[in-house]
């Protein structure tokens, strides 16, 4: 195989991670590898939208902790795109929440940052032949996730500003509905998040990435 052949086949990757020390890392790992490259390594959704754009890389490693728009966005924004997008999730957050909405935003596997060098190599190689390799702990959360009531959209922006710190008279004016009705959703949220407290369902939907702070 002549070298310009060796050089076309390889896997072209994409880097999006808003923490240098992670791009370095990434970098030097594929840069181990015979049939992979690093052609692009940025720190925001909006680069990550416009790199994609120009040069189409195979593979995108995508964080979903950014600066400006969020990795689930930016991974949105691409598949919008081109639906052949193969984007994979590279990422601190193991909540069930996190992992759900990373996939069905179109990111074909969900890996941790401290996934093992030889795992994330081999995860880009098959999901580069059309494989979609999910870890053992993902597809647990998963399925952790299908054993839960989910909350509605109005009970998810009431825990949001639960987290936030606001009581019951704030959340009210924020969504203009009636404290009693804020009460009857902190009722059902409770009893889907199997506490008893604000304090317990702040920690459960931090946890599992129904809220973020």
């Amino acid at each position: 195989m002549t070298s310009d052949m060796s050089i076309a086949a390889r896997i072209r990757v994409l880097c999006v991670d808003d923490h240098q020390v992670v791009r370095d890392g990434v970098a030097l790992i594929l840069g181990r590898q015979p049939d992979m490259e690093l052609t692009g390594s940025v720190a925001t959704g909006e680069e990550a939208i416009a790199f994609y754009e120009r040069e189409r890389p195979d593979i995108v490693l995508m964080d979903l902790q950014l600066r400006t728009i969020s990795g689930l966005d930016a991974i949105k924004a691409i598949r919008a795109k081109d639906a052949r997008a193969r984007l994979v999730v590279l990422t601190v957050y193991e909540g069930d929440e996190h992992i759900y909405r990373a996939l069905a935003a179109g990111a074909v596997t969900y890996l941790l940052k401290d996934t093992l060098s030889d795992d994330l190599v081999r995860v880009i190689r098959d999901v580069h032949a059309g494989l979609t390799p999910m870890p053992a702990h993902v597809q647990a959360r998963l399925a952790e996730r299908q054993t839960q009531a989910a909350l509605t959209p109005r009970e998810t922006e009431v825990m949001k500003l639960v987290a936030n710190g606001d009581r019951n008279k704030e959340i009210a004016n924020s969504l203009r509905i009636s404290e009693e009705t804020v009460q009857v959703h902190l009722k059902n949220i409770f009893a889907k998040l199997h506490v008893t407290d604000r304090t317990a369902a702040v920690n459960v939907a931090l946890r599992r990435g129904i809220v973020e702070l």
